[in-house]
């Protein structure tokens, strides 16, 4: 196996537009054990770790724009956290802390798989992915960048530079079902994000759609049983939000869960994270 080791985002370009087919490796948390099983046999290896550019995030006006080889260690604690806490959130339920020193958020998003723990926190809050390439870049939302189970959108010598998400400033909350309370594969998980000038919630659904979800209906029905002010809900407004959540899945079974109890988690999440943030009082 050829082993390169790019210096520069420049680098990583000029190495992709010779050969598009060499396999990019920053953490490799998926990626390795996949070769480790003999499901992958790359030819040649970029090694993008050491990128200054990757590495790094910068707070830029009302948005934070993260690298795509910053780790999870990164994510999880210290003023990004403070930015964005779902992320954090998301961040600390990855592995064990040998796997979130070397997993990396860009890696999560390429790997794009449905229970990926970044997926549905980026999806509610609507982050905007930017790719490089010898061509230039271009920025693509993460659900028209992630079009199937472990199939991104990605033109060949392209590779995710950085995502960018708002600064919101306001409650958000993440939440996971497995099999254990820690290094656990989701059997389903939930991102639930306050918009307070809108007046307006984002939820993103984790491990029960092939690609990432928002579930839209009940994101417009619950809007009309909150109140913002007093951080209230309105308890009449609980299950039917629940069940337009549930709604919004379509899970699978697998070896991890059943389909019927993927359906039936999400929406108790949904109802868990709005009541953590709203509490119930007759508006």
């Amino acid at each position: 196996m050829e082993v390169l080791i790019a210096s520069s985002t420049e680098e990583i370009c000029e190495l992709l537009a010779q050969d598009s087919s060499r396999q990019l490796l920053a953490g490799g948390t998926d990626f390795m054990v996949e070769v480790n099983y003999r499901h992958r046999s790359p030819s040649s290896v970029i090694t993008i770790d050491q990128v200054p550019e990757l590495q790094n995030w910068h707070h830029d006006g009302n948005s934070v724009v993260v690298g795509s080889c910053v780790t999870y260690r990164e994510i999880e604690r210290g003023p990004l956290a403070t930015l964005v806490p779902a992320l954090a959130q998301a961040a600390r339920t990855v592995g064990s802390p040998q796997i979130r020193n070397a997993g990396t958020i860009g890696g999560n998003i390429g790997t794009a798989s449905p229970a990926g723990d970044m997926i549905p926190v980026l999806s509610a809050l609507g982050a905007v992915i930017s790719l490089r390439s010898s061509e230039g870049r271009r920025e693509i939302s993460l659900e028209d960048l992630i079009i199937g189970v472990k199939e991104t959108s990605l033109r060949h010598g392209e590779f995710i530079e950085s995502v960018r998400v708002p600064v919101l400033d306001s409650p958000q909350e993440f939440l996971k079902v497995g099999s254990r309370s820690a290094m656990v594969i989701s059997v389903t998980s939930l991102a639930f994000i306050t918009y307070p000038k809108t007046r307006s919630v984002g939820i993103g659904l984790g491990a029960v759609n092939p690609t990432p979800t928002r579930a839209k209906e009940a994101e417009a029905f619950i809007a009309d049983y909150l109140d913002w002010e007093s951080m209230q809900v309105d308890p009449s407004g609980l299950d039917p939000f629940k069940d337009l959540v549930s709604a919004a899945s379509n899970p699978i079974d697998d070896h991890r869960s059943v389909a019927a109890y993927r359906r039936k988690s999400i929406g108790i999440l949904a109802q868990r994270a709005l009541t953590r943030v709203f509490t119930e009082g007759v508006l």
